[in-house]
């Protein structure tokens, strides 16, 4: 009796544990599913204010925008959707400025979570493990290299922190510090970094790039304003050399010059446009043969035969009939000066010809007829002329 009684009560409280287990796990599921519809929302509004965080800054500047990433870094542990975060730090770094600064670089590869993407086997290094984490910090250092930022040892600790050695960050990091140092200092054009923003400066700059094939050559800053009857007051940029000037006096009178452009020219993430005083196509005599090359018995001078002025003996013809072709003379025409205006008009064209004819000397601009070729439309300007300057369209 005792034991039957024993049996009968232990099954009833088995029962009714069965029955609160029951309702606890239906409120449990109750209580999850609650729980997840109310955090479905929130997790949305959650990655739209990440997104949308530089968007809304008032002030954009590079304090701001590392304020903006440490609030991100405080928000979780586990740093959920970091990777669309970081693809939108990636797109509004030109608004804060920030593109060329390697510290906002390494804040932002710092925003990864450390140890949980490096991979264990030969496997999972080479097919990419976490492709879409490693694919966004490849994006970051591609934009470093299109914006020219070098990395230094300190970001090649951070990506193996994060990714391990066999990571393809860490090889595109390794290719980046074998090429970049051989490109920074290629070319033999020393440009200041940044390039000035004046206008001005940037124009000397590019006509002095562009003229340096001719070390004789001579850069002037000319005012518009001192041209009588100039309608746009501006500065000019011009370069000429005194082979280009007597290759301009050499020029047929009967054929015209022509005022080509705007062409482009770009120093580092900036351009201008720039315009050619040239002749039409010509057809080029043949070069003359050189003797022996290794002849050291006769050294010539390379810049002696190349101006007008050094011919030992006077010969007929034009400037093309030379001993030595002139870099000046093309395939495509004579070049006779280059140059940049602030307005890049027709008016400011027409003033640095007159320019060109007063201050340089070149007399005979005013015997030539000037027509503008233009490879781009422009807005018709009728400019009268009184005195023997031909301007045609």
């Amino acid at each position: 009796m005792l034991l039957i009684r024993h049996l009968r009560a232990t099954a009833e409280i088995l029962r009714i544990s069965t029955r609160l287990g029951g309702t606890q796990t239906c409120l449990c599921s109750t209580q999850s599913k609650d729980t997840k519809n109310n955090q479905k929302p929130e997790d949305g509004k959650s990655l739209i204010l990440r997104t949308n965080l530089f968007e809304s800054a008032a002030k954009k500047d590079k304090q701001t925008y590392i304020e903006m990433v440490k609030i991100f870094e405080k928000r979780s542990v586990h740093r959920r959707n970091h990777v669309e975060f970081i693809y939108a730090a990636l797109r509004h770094m030109e608004e804060f400025g920030v593109s060329k600064d390697i510290a906002v670089y390494k804040a932002l590869i710092d925003v990864m979570p450390k140890g949980k993407f490096i991979p264990t086997n030969i496997f999972q290094a080479e097919f990419m493990h976490y492709p879409r984490q490693q694919q966004c910090i490849i994006d970051l250092l591609e934009q470093m290299e299109d914006n020219g930022v070098m990395p230094d040892y300190e970001m090649e600790a951070m990506l193996v922190n994060v990714f391990g050695k066999k990571g393809h960050p860490v090889r595109k990091y390794w290719r980046m510090m074998y090429w970049m140092p051989k490109f920074k200092n290629l070319s033999p054009w020393l440009l200041p970094n940044p390039v000035p923003d004046d206008a001005l400066e940037l124009a000397r700059l590019a006509v002095e790039r562009m003229c340096s094939i001719d070390p004789r050559s001579q850069i002037d800053v000319f005012d518009t304003k001192t041209v009588e009857n100039a309608l746009d007051h501006t500065w000019v940029v011009s370069g000429q050399s005194l082979e280009q000037s007597e290759l301009l006096e050499a020029h047929d009178k009967q054929e015209p010059v022509y005022i080509e452009g705007p062409f482009v020219i770009w120093l580092r993430n900036r351009s201008i446009n720039y315009y050619v005083l040239k002749s039409a196509p010509k057809k080029l005599q043949p070069l003359e043969a050189s003797g022996d090359p290794d002849d050291v018995s006769k050294l010539e001078n390379p810049y002696i035969g190349l101006d007008l002025r050094f011919r030992k003996t006077k010969q007929s013809g034009s400037a093309v009939s030379t001993r030595r072709r002139s870099v000046h003379e093309q395939e495509d025409g004579i070049i006779y000066a280059i140059c940049c205006t602030g307005s890049s008009t027709k008016d400011s064209l027409l003033s640095w010809i007159r320019l060109l004819e007063k201050e340089k000397g070149n007399a005979a601009l005013a015997s030539l007829a000037v027509l503008f070729k233009f490879t781009s439309p422009s807005a018709e300007l009728l400019v009268p002329e009184e005195d023997s300057n031909k301007v045609q369209h």
